[in-house]
């Protein structure tokens, strides 16, 4: 049991660190929306985090995810964490030399400011050298530091955003002679916005620091090359991730759409982080659940059961935020002029619903030890991506790639169901679990689709109280059970 109770402890914490982070990435969203001159600075931005992404998992190339299953394999510890942390470091030092010679130019292919490419470069390579380090902390089981130490980051950087946005130029007009005045400058909100991301980034290395000093600098070439194998395709899975996830917006900027259309889309596509936020919360309780149980005769019936109260509550959360999305707007995109790209939010809602069953449908490679599948999964949803949005875009902008994201995690969802049921037979029930997703989509469509139901706010609740009759009706039997469990422990418990 305490082995359990721990196991719950550790994932609650690392859960946290997680979660609050793109908790405030929705909070940072309406402050650029109202802070940012207009939707064309909010597409520069965007553009450019989509960028970053894809350099995050470049510079990491899959060494986070070997030390970690070196370190719990091999028996000389220290040469891992030596190792893997003299190889970060010297590629994240390379990385940054060879970004910095090659600033202008990488300024001119990519059309982005030269100041921000900079910018970009050190908050790249401060983040790479993070990553071990942090590693160390998780292996180290230290996971409370490590916590502190992840949303400390994130409230550095909301804080600072918060005061260069909102509060600067405020004390630099009011105090002309003092030192905010220099420090102000105007049309700078984008620059601010990395100052505040690059000052986070150096603040969390320099806490990091002693892990720099303490370890022994000695390099075991032999056991890199094993690291670096096993890193190859973790590799690949991250640029297949990063594609589905934030290369649309790269691709939008090179088929010249308007920055101004993809300021407005990515703002608009923060309202699906509801689901987001739900299943990485939920992703972070469950694997180490799945594995745990992995041994049990009753496994596959009990990640049945678990999957269809995964389908169940993320059905509920589709259909609430699509059926409320016009008044979720007004906090999360304070601005109407972005409202334009809000069509894309019920295909990204659900696109992120299809991808939480895909992480549910995925325990199986993972427990017969045929990660790469993931990996070719992955691949495939990536070609999705890119082939759709570029057939898509010339002729529907940004809503193809919504389009695109919805096509590949359910691409995705669906291989991974029909390997599953080969290779790692589990009995799901789809006869249910299919039919509470076809009432979210059919009440979803009904909500937003049909211009007087969309305003009317009694069909909305009808529709959601009627769902959630179905879905008690549905599961009644099992309900009844565990009310009846409860009781029976209560009275025990009280005699």
């Amino acid at each position: 049991m305490s082995l359990y109770k721990n196991l719950f402890k550790q994932t609650l914490i690392y859960g946290l660190a997680t979660v609050i982070p793109r908790i405030i990435s929705v909070i940072l969203t309406p402050l650029y929306v109202i802070y940012l001159p207009d939707e064309s600075k909010m597409g520069e931005i965007s553009v450019i985090f989509a960028y970053l992404v894809f350099f995050n998992v470049i510079l990491s190339y899959g060494m986070e995810t070997a030390f970690f299953r070196f370190y719990n394999k091999e028996d000389n510890k220290k040469s891992v964490i030596s190792t893997s942390t003299i190889s970060l470091f010297w590629t994240s030092i390379g990385f940054l030399v060879l970004g910095l010679l090659f600033r202008n130019t990488l300024a001119t292919w990519s059309n982005i400011s030269v100041d921000y490419i900079t910018y970009s470069i050190w908050i790249l390579t401060l983040d790479a050298l993070a990553i071990i380090p942090f590693s160390k902390l998780r292996a180290e089981k230290k996971p409370i530091k490590y916590s502190v130490i992840k949303i400390g980051n994130v409230t550095v950087n909301l804080c600072l955003t918060i005061f260069f946005l909102a509060f600067l130029p405020k004390l630099a007009t009011n105090n002309p002679d003092s030192f905010f005045n220099t420090i102000y400058f105007e049309n700078f909100q984008i620059g601010y916005i990395f100052i505040a991301t690059l000052a986070a980034s150096l603040a969390t290395l320099l806490v990091l620091l002693p892990n720099y000093t303490s370890i022994s600098w000695k390099f075991d070439k032999l056991l890199w090359k094993k690291m670096m194998k096993y890193g190859s395709p973790i590799l690949i899975a991250g640029l297949a991730f990063a594609v589905n996830e934030h290369f649309d917006k790269i691709l939008l900027q090179w088929m010249h759409i308007p920055l101004s259309e993809i300021g407005a889309y990515s703002a608009c596509y923060k309202i699906g982080m509801f689901m987001v936020l739900f299943r990485t919360a939920y992703t972070l309780g469950i694997e180490p659940f799945f594995f745990s149980h992995a041994s049990n005769e009753n496994a596959p019936a009990t990640y049945a059961t678990v999957t269809k109260y995964f389908v169940i509550f993320g059905s509920f959360i589709c259909l609430f935020v699509i059926a409320f999305i016009d008044i979720l707007k007004i906090p999360l995109v304070p601005k109407a002029t972005y409202w334009s790209a809000i069509k894309v939010v019920p295909l990204i809602v659900l696109a992120n619903f299809f991808l939480g069953i895909y992480t549910n449908l995925s325990v199986w490679y993972k427990l017969i030890d045929k990660t790469k599948v993931g990996a070719y999964i992955s691949l495939i949803g990536a070609a999705i991506t890119l082939i759709l949005n570029w057939l898509l875009i010339p002729t529907m902008s940004y809503y193809a790639s919504a389009i695109a994201t919805l096509s590949a995690y359910g691409t995705m969802m669906i291989i991974s169901y029909q390997l599953g049921q080969k290779h790692y037979p589990i009995p799901y029930d789809f006869k249910r679990i299919f039919s509470y997703l076809g009432l979210t989509i059919m009440f979803s469509a009904i909500s937003f689709y049909i211009p007087y139901l969309r305003e009317n706010y009694f069909v909305k609740f009808a529709l959601l109280a009627l769902f959630l009759y179905f879905i008690y009706y549905s599961e009644k039997e099992t309900l009844l059970r565990i009310i009846k469990r409860k009781s029976k422990y209560n009275d025990h418990k009280n005699h």
